[in-house]
């Protein structure tokens, strides 16, 4: 009988697809399964590439299945020795390295939880996640731990530096694994919510198992495939779908490390004869406008984005480059991949501006105010059925006669911005504690690069000035993260409101459309 991994067509995917069919690509059952073994040690006696590690300064780092088994068992033991149990949390601020993948598989080894931090995070983004999670210990370097440490001067931190590395040869380099499917494995936060907290979604390892789907017909991994991701380990794209799935079949998987610069991309992509992509929609946009591409030769058969739709420029250059339709696929961090474009399918026809349509075993449709299904090209929210039940994704769409979903925007305030997901009204808490900041309301605009970018209105005693957008934009880096800054800021005497007296963004954002559309 075939493994889901033999079919590539998409009449196969929904003739022969089943969940226990998915059980077949593991060694683990539910008694036993442990996400650090079949990512990692099942395939270390192989002599094949696990990671490499392109990185901003051209030190790149290759790293076997072999020698990340044997590092991050000795990770495991030296947690074991601090006095970390299983099911503890365990906070990682370290970018995309040997470090990183080591520190991971080490954790989820000793059956603690881990945490992936994002490195750009300020103190107030670290205290929230770290007062939400309770770790027992961060790992991160010497640059980032007086950030971690301030607000939570009770944390335990490990600076993971080379004086740490030589003491941890010093461990076995085997580590025996006790986990149950069902036990936590990783604690993942969404890059933005509509509340101050932000949301931890609570991954079991079984989670990879149900994760092949996205992998499959969302990603078109398969075996042999030299597979690439460029988005960040500490957000659910870069972690489950850029290194957990192609790691749990055996591939040579790439990252990148550090500020991004699309040429160092291009550079790593045909050095290293990648075969299969997946990015976000401004990844594309920013290898477009270097204007480099065309001096390197490309081996993709695969190619795919995330995160927010693509524009027809992107999409034309990606074809007239790679020789390729890029795919779609779409999903959330709660509910995972729902709808996909079969990459490598040769019997799916890929239709631009599309989210393509369901994967195997999932059910979309288009629901109205009141919970019935749309009519075909009528916008409403996306649901997907979950145990019987409609779940709504809080993003709005609709379907065409052809069974092809389109987006049709966010059903909340949330922005989405080169693939970072930032909530409107953390980034209004910011701006706000500014001492001249009376108001403020935040919006996503439409930009050429990113997608969206975010647009601050502020209400203000203080003169408009170019020095006091640059404090109210450092003001947004340094409390929370690097990249939710807002790139526009507009001084207004007042803020629209709805009767009940809040913000009303949507007349902001209808102010926008419409100037935008007058200066056409």
């Amino acid at each position: 009988m075939s493994l889901l991994t033999d079919l590539t067509t998409y009449a196969d995917a929904h003739a022969q697809f089943s969940p226990d069919k998915l059980w077949e690509l593991f060694d683990g059952k539910r008694e036993f399964f442990n996400i650090a073994h079949e990512c990692v040690d099942r395939h270390a006696a192989t002599d094949k590439t696990a990671l490499i590690i392109a990185r901003a300064d051209g030190e790149d780092e290759v790293l076997s299945y072999a020698t990340l088994a044997e590092e991050s068992a000795q990770f495991a033991h030296f947690l074991e020795s601090r006095g970390v149990q299983a099911g503890d949390r365990v906070a990682i601020m370290l970018e995309p390295s040997r470090a990183f993948y080591t520190t991971m598989f080490g954790v989820i080894k000793r059956g603690a939880i881990a945490v992936p931090m994002f490195t750009l995070f300020g103190p107030d983004g670290i205290r929230l996640r770290v007062n939400d999670c309770k770790p027992a210990l961060m790992v991160t370097n010497q640059a980032k731990a007086a950030d971690a440490r301030t607000g939570n001067e009770s944390l335990a931190i490990q600076i993971h530096d080379e004086a740490f590395e030589e003491g941890l040869r010093a461990f076995p380099n085997h580590y025996h694994m006790l986990s149950k499917a069902d036990d936590l494995a990783v604690f993942q936060y969404t890059s933005g919510t509509t509340r101050e907290l932000p949301e931890a979604v609570k991954h079991t390892h079984k989670a990879l198992v149900t994760l092949m789907v996205a992998a499959l017909y969302g990603t078109g991994l398969r075996p042999g495939d030299r597979f690439f991701c460029p988005s960040s380990p500490a957000w659910g794209h870069g972690l489950w779908h850029g290194t957990l799935a192609p790691l749990a079949l055996g591939l040579t998987v790439g990252a990148y490390s550090g500020r991004f610069n699309p040429v160092r991309l291009i550079e790593a992509l045909s050095r290293y004869r990648f075969t299969n992509m997946s990015a976000a929609a401004t990844h594309y946009r920013m290898v477009k406008n270097s204007g480099q591409a065309s001096n390197y030769p490309f081996y993709f058969n695969k190619l795919s984005f995330t995160g927010e739709p693509i524009d027809d420029d992107t999409a034309d250059f990606v074809k007239r480059t790679f020789g390729l339709e890029v795919c779609s696929m779409y999903g959330t961090t709660e509910i995972g991949v729902v709808l996909a474009s079969y990459p490598g399918a040769a019997d799916f026809p890929v239709k631009r501006g599309s989210l393509g349509k369901a994967v195997p075993g999932t059910r979309v449709e288009v629901h109205d105010a009141q919970g019935q299904q749309c009519p075909v090209d009528v916008t409403g929210q996306l649901m997907v059925m979950r145990r019987g039940e409609w779940i709504p994704t809080k993003d709005l769409g609709r379907m065409d006669s052809d069974g092809y979903f389109h987006h049709g925007g966010r059903a909340d305030d949330v922005i989405i911005s080169a693939g970072w997901t930032m909530s409107a009204v953390e980034i209004e808490n910011v701006i706000l504690m500014h001492p001249d900041a009376l108001e403020a309301a935040v919006i996503g605009v439409p930009d050429p690069l990113r997608g969206q970018v975010v647009k601050a209105f502020v209400v203000s005693n203080r003169p408009a000035s170019g020095a006091l957008v640059s404090e109210l934009q450092e003001l947004v880096k340094n409390k929370l993260s690097q990249h939710e800054y807002p790139r526009h800021v507009v001084f207004v005497p007042e803020l629209p409101k709805t009767p009940a007296g809040k913000v009303h963004r949507k007349v902001l954002r209808d102010r926008e459309a419409a100037a935008a559309a007058a200066s056409k």
